[in-house]
């Protein structure tokens, strides 16, 4: 059984850019592994949007503009798998294919260029998705709705394309502000250093969710205990584990704070 120990830790919150960064295959060489493809995802639905591609070399610290590598509504969460091979966004939309709900798109990485190539879209399952994850093996792409209040997993199949969701999770509950917190608000979703659970922040319930996750049938299954709490109104968005797998950090963005649990 997995518990989460929580202890407070207070600390201002600071904004960041949805950055990823990529190390660029090649020759084997020590030049060769200072060199990344850096991807920027935006929140810009108009002339500018899209997703932007760099190149950076970290033994110089030089970052060379490769321009936009794609053109998508609204890609403000970017992950990619362990073979580096593919690209995938959430687009933080309201509306898809006629539904209430935002979208995930999947991308083919060149390399050579930095350029990337639509592969297909599908629906997140519910409005605003804001975040996701490549498992550790790369079979499965999770799917953090914000305002759907719920959590999505997608197959990757063989050619990089996104199948149909394998499994799907609606949150339900409220907490203490009646503004921000009216309902479920899933802001994250992570997987654990094994690989074999998810942890998924919902910023509406103040609760950090813990859930068995099967890589090999794409599934979640809520674990006993399911969820964890923060203090009332923290409004908890991103969570991190510590490289020794015995700690995980949640963000608050309401508070202002950090949470900090103990790992079993």
């Amino acid at each position: 059984m997995k518990n989460l120990t929580r202890f407070a830790l207070s600390l201002a919150v600071l904004s960041a850019p949805f950055l990823l960064t990529l190390y660029t295959p090649g020759a084997e060489t020590a030049a060769s592994k200072s060199k990344y493809l850096v991807y920027v995802g935006t929140g810009a639905e108009k002339a500018n949007k899209g997703i932007y591609a760099y190149r950076f070399d970290a033994a110089t610290g030089q970052l060379t503009s490769l321009g936009r590598a794609a053109e998508c509504d609204n890609p403000s969460f970017l992950a990619a798998g362990p073979n580096r091979r593919f690209l995938y966004a959430v687009n933080e939309t309201s509306r898809f294919g006629g539904r209430s709900s935002g979208a995930v798109s999947a991308f083919a990485i060149n390399p050579a260029t930095g350029m990337l190539t639509l592969l297909n879209e599908v629906s997140s399952g519910g409005a605003g998705p804001t975040h996701l994850v490549v498992d550790k093996t790369g079979r499965d792409v999770l799917v953090a709705n914000y305002f759907g209040g719920s959590l999505a997993v997608f197959p990757i199949l063989k050619d990089g394309r996104l199948g149909e969701t394998s499994a799907f999770v609606q949150h339900h509950g409220s907490s203490v502000n009646p503004q921000r917190q009216e309902g479920p608000h899933t802001h994250s979703v992570y997987t654990s250093p094994d690989n074999r659970f998810a942890i998924s922040a919902d910023l509406g319930l103040d609760e950090v969710l813990v859930y068995r996750f099967d890589a090999g049938k794409g599934t979640l299954t809520p674990n006993d205990p399911p969820f964890a709490k923060v203090n009332p109104g923290a409004g908890p968005r991103h969570f991190a584990f510590h490289p020794s797998g015995k700690f995980g950090y949640v963000i608050n963005e309401m508070g202002s704070t950090v949470t900090v649990f103990s790992y079993e």
